[in-house]
């Protein structure tokens, strides 16, 4: 399959820069796969479609502070997205994989400072846009990033790196019930729901089924391979507990909250149910992909020629996912991160 199949033009203005003023008061589409049809609904309507028996499943994994604003020896800003902690050959502690932006004329052995007397130096070139850096601060580097780091927001959420960090970033960009430490990018489909939200779901019978899967950035990144088939996806890591195997097995129906808790399921899913594991998985969705575990979907509207949006495309059908997005523009939907939410039934 071509890619250039796969998109869809989409007005600058639609793309949503700040959440919702409230995380439930976001517009939810409801695409009936059965009879092909759209409705327009609020997501505090979402519980109204549930029953009991279902599983919802979602993603506790918890976004860190990801991104850093500090300053080279030459005195220009640079900004730095931490991908993961390294664990290879160098001895040295707080050894961060990440990316530099901008990242022209950087070079092995490169200083840069940061608040609070933090320096960090460039040990090693990992790839054309990945760079091992070496940290050294004055706090616990935990500490340093819960009090110095910012949201790691995705490059179409456009802030001033020179602004002082955003503490509606912080909270918004991180779902009510997040636990678990160690992604980059949030599992944005959950980033709508509520206490109060939740509280209903239960109330109508519904099992709440927590996973765990650390988004990597390859979560931000454009296929590049003209075919379909061609393309790679990141390794990200999972959990799933006893628990929650428990509840996905007992359940009359599964409804997926994002697609990394799709990616999760169908990963594990076999014959006689699911079992509570960690691991890590490569799963890549494409149109073609016939599905085993996962029969409702809560996301949100994804990027044009993205593994996310091929993944829906695979789940309601490339025709009709199209006809929805058309649907969605043409009714001024707000899309992305902090954007409105699609419910594919």
């Amino acid at each position: 399959m071509r890619l250039e199949e796969f998109t869809y033009d989409l007005p600058e203005e639609l793309i949503a820069q700040v959440p919702a003023a409230a995380r439930d008061q976001s517009r939810m589409m409801v695409v009936d796969r059965g009879t092909g049809s759209f409705s327009i609904r609020a997501f505090g309507d979402f519980p109204e479609y549930l029953g009991r028996g279902d599983c919802l499943v979602v993603n506790d994994s918890r976004v860190f502070p990801a991104r850093l604003i500090g300053r080279k020896d030459s005195g220009g800003l640079i900004e730095i997205l931490l991908l993961s902690v390294y664990k290879g050959d160098i001895e040295e502690e707080n050894v961060w994989e990440a990316l530099l932006r901008p990242a022209k004329r950087v070079t092995v052995g490169m200083r840069m400072t940061f608040a609070d007397g933090c320096t960090a130096r460039i040990v090693r070139r990992m790839s054309e846009k990945r760079w091992l850096l070496a940290f050294t601060t004055t706090l616990p580097f935990g500490d340093f990033l819960d009090r110095y780091g910012r949201a790691p927001l995705p490059p179409y959420i456009k802030r001033r790196r020179d602004r002082s960090r955003s503490e509606s970033d912080l909270e918004r960009y991180q779902t009510v019930y997040a636990r678990v430490q160690g992604s980059v990018a949030a599992p944005t489909a959950g980033l709508h729901f509520t206490r109060e939200v939740l509280d209903r779901v239960e109330s109508r019978g519904v099992a709440i089924a927590p996973i765990t899967l650390h988004i990597g950035y390859g979560t931000f990144l454009p296929i590049e391979a003209a075919e379909v088939e061609d393309h790679l996806m990141d390794e990200e890591r999972f959990t799933i507990g006893e628990e929650t195997a428990r509840m996905v097995n007992e359940a009359k129906r599964v409804i997926a909250v994002g697609t990394t808790s799709t990616r999760v399921l169908e990963s594990v899913a076999r014959g006689d149910g699911i079992r509570p594991v960690s691991g890590s998985t490569r799963l890549y969705i494409y149109p073609g992909y016939r599905f085993r575990r996962v029969d409702a979907l809560l996301t949100n509207f994804h990027l044009p020629k993205s593994s996310l949006f091929l993944l829906v495309c695979a789940f309601a059908g490339s025709e009709l996912m199209q006809e929805a997005y058309r649907f969605a523009i043409e009714n001024r939907f707000r899309f992305y991160s902090y954007g409105d939410c699609m419910l594919i039934l």
